[in-house]
């Protein structure tokens, strides 16, 4: 299936043409048909001469309902723009054009309707110039774009339109089937035993009966689904589509279902500004950004010449690369309401706080490009998922787990650390290797994965802890005042190595709880308990002894045969049940094992 909308201006035969083409009224209100005034959008299809089946999208020509009109084509690939013989261009077929050129909408066909009641030479030639000039084509390879002259009451011209419609569709690229869906809500109503059912035209993607998507954040369960009236189980886009839906949210226009996790939701993004034809700024700080079939108030903060910020009334789900129209819907009566095109670059811009940073920001912006490379340039650090959620998947292979960096960021993140790891060492001569969170901190790294992963040769890693490979003053790596003491707390130790010191002679010797867990980090020493240390591998000595007692033995028995106090013995017959040298009897007795 492929999907048209139709341009121009009002009373100019647009429904006439849609309903002489397809059989089907696309006017579907009452008032409408009594006025013979397109109000609301229409719907309408048929099939070509070659099978291939088009829908139409008709769309309002009075200027009182522009925003109507860039609802129905906001979402479609091609234009059927028509214009009157008897009248030729008129203002809104202008607005319309400078609409379609701003939205990026190039392919079409020009329709000259009323032949019968007017040369449509004339005509003809002035508006083929200006859709050829506004980049408006019919085939790949561009050039003019194809002009049929018709009447949709006398039926002249329609078989050589119909033809011209194939060439036109089958000139159209093809959209992906896999892309994420965004369905953008042009219609919402409920039926009774059923519940809500929307419609909208599907760009591109599939959707599945029994697929969930989301609406406004919240999951909603596509329970039935059809394309021009006939139910079907799965349509890929470009289609025409009404969804069945079950969930808790009710679509109305201009709100979106889509892919979860495939989309951005954001009321902020910059944006590059790119004037309309016969604009001139400088932009109002207030407009309303058309994108699909929404339309949001919002307000510009300019950035720079060519970049602004827009603070959108509500989210909206967007990727970089997409494409909002600017409109001022204050302007007057023959006034120029498309004012200009804003080109998403970030759905996630950083805040601007500093004095400058406008100016730097609009620097960044002026060199920015819709990729993950331009993202990752602001951002610096951001996982795959988020991304893909910006319309932006990686190329590359991630730094560490689903993270991706900048390379000049992670380059200087790694001639970074070995000096924050140093800066610690000096700093906490005690505790000289840098626990990865610490690490983290100082970085500014959001996970603690990425500081792993940056740790290269000298630096290691180990129990949590970044070690820098070099041997600090004294022995065990420890500061020649505490290997001195240690020394000292050994010598003592090595005629009876049980007999662990008191805390007095501890403090007499310097060694405080810091400067003994810096020790037993060290392997100098050996703690059973707080206030009870040993030297290494006192703990196997222990057990050997233990070992030849009769078994089993009690606390007192161990004391003994260590030669040591009770404030020693309980602490480490209790370190050797640990160990698994010793083990409990009952609540008196204990075995070597």
């Amino acid at each position: 299936m492929h999907v048209l909308a139709t341009a121009g201006h009002v009373d100019h035969g647009k429904s006439t043409l849609v309903r002489a083409l397809t059989g089907m009224e696309p006017d579907r209100l009452a008032e409408e048909r009594r006025r013979g005034l397109t109000i609301e959008l229409g719907y309408a299809w048929t099939s070509l001469p070659s099978g291939e089946r088009v829908a139409f999208v008709d769309v309002p020509g009075h200027e009182r309902f522009l925003g109507t009109m860039l609802a129905g084509v906001g979402p479609v690939p091609a234009v059927m723009f028509v214009v009157a013989a008897d009248e030729g261009w008129m203002p809104q077929s202008e607005e319309h054009l400078v609409a379609l050129r701003t939205l990026g909408v190039r392919h079409g066909l020009l329709v000259v309707t009323r032949a019968d009641l007017a040369d449509p030479g004339p005509a003809a030639k002035d508006a083929g110039g200006r859709l050829t000039e506004a980049g408006l084509r019919t085939g790949p390879a561009g050039g003019a774009v194809e002009t049929l002259a018709v009447s949709g009451r006398t039926g002249e011209g329609l078989d050589a339109l119909r033809a011209a419609l194939d060439r036109l569709v089958a000139a159209l690229p093809a959209p992906d089937p896999e892309a994420p869906v965004r369905l953008w809500i042009d219609r919402a109503f409920s039926v009774r035993g059923s519940g809500t059912v929307v419609t909208g035209t599907l760009p591109a993607g599939r959707v599945e009966v029994g697929d969930e998507l989301e609406l406004d954040g919240e999951p909603v369960r596509v329970r039935g689904l059809e394309s021009l009236k006939e139910q079907a189980e799965s349509v890929s886009g470009v289609a025409r589509v009404a969804l069945n839906l079950r969930g808790r949210v009710a679509g109305e226009r201009g709100h979106a279902l889509v892919t979860p996790g495939a989309w951005t939701a954001t009321g902020l993004a910059d944006v590059r500004v790119t004037m309309a034809e016969g604009a001139r700024g400088p932009l109002p700080g207030r407009l309303t950004a058309h994108i699909g079939s929404a339309s949001v108030p919002c307000e510009v903060r300019p950035l720079g010449p060519e970049a602004a910020r827009l603070r959108l009334a509500r989210p909206l789900p967007l990727h970089v690369g997409d494409t909002l129209l600017l409109r001022d819907p204050g302007r007057g009566q023959g006034e120029l309401r498309v004012l200009a095109r804003a080109t998403v670059l970030d759905v996630r811009p950083p805040e601007l706080r500093r004095r400058g940073a406008a100016r730097e920001r609009a620097k960044a912006l002026a060199e920015a490009s819709a990729d993950a490379a331009s993202l990752l340039r602001t951002h610096l650090l951001l996982r795959e998922r988020e991304l893909v959620a910006m319309g932006s998947p990686p190329p590359g292979r991630p730094v560490t787990g689903d993270w991706h960096a900048d390379p000049g960021h992670w380059a200087n993140l790694l001639a970074r650390l070995p000096e924050v790891v140093r800066r610690h060492a000096d700093a906490h001569p005690l505790e000289p290797a840098m626990p990865l969170e610490a690490a983290r901190h100082e970085l500014d790294l959001p996970d603690r994965r990425l500081v792993t992963a940056l740790v290269r040769p000298p630096l290691t890693v180990a129990d949590g802890r970044i070690t820098t490979g070099r041997t600090a003053a004294g022995e065990a790596g420890l500061p020649a005042p505490v290997a001195g003491a240690v020394r000292t707390l050994l010598a003592g130790l090595s005629s009876t190595p049980f007999q662990a010191p008191e805390a007095g002679r501890l403090a007499e010797l310097g060694l405080g709880p810091r400067e003994i867990a810096a020790a037993v980090r060290a392997g100098a020493l050996l703690r059973v308990a707080d206030g009870v240390v040993l030297a290494p591998g006192a703990d196997a000595r222990a057990a050997a002894v233990l070992a030849r007692l009769p078994q089993p033995f009690t606390v007192s028995q161990a004391r003994s045969a260590l030669g040591t106090s009770r404030r020693v013995a309980v602490p480490l017959l209790e370190h050797l049940d640990r160990r698994g040298f010793t083990e409990r009897v009952d609540d008196v007795h204990r075995r070597s094992v």
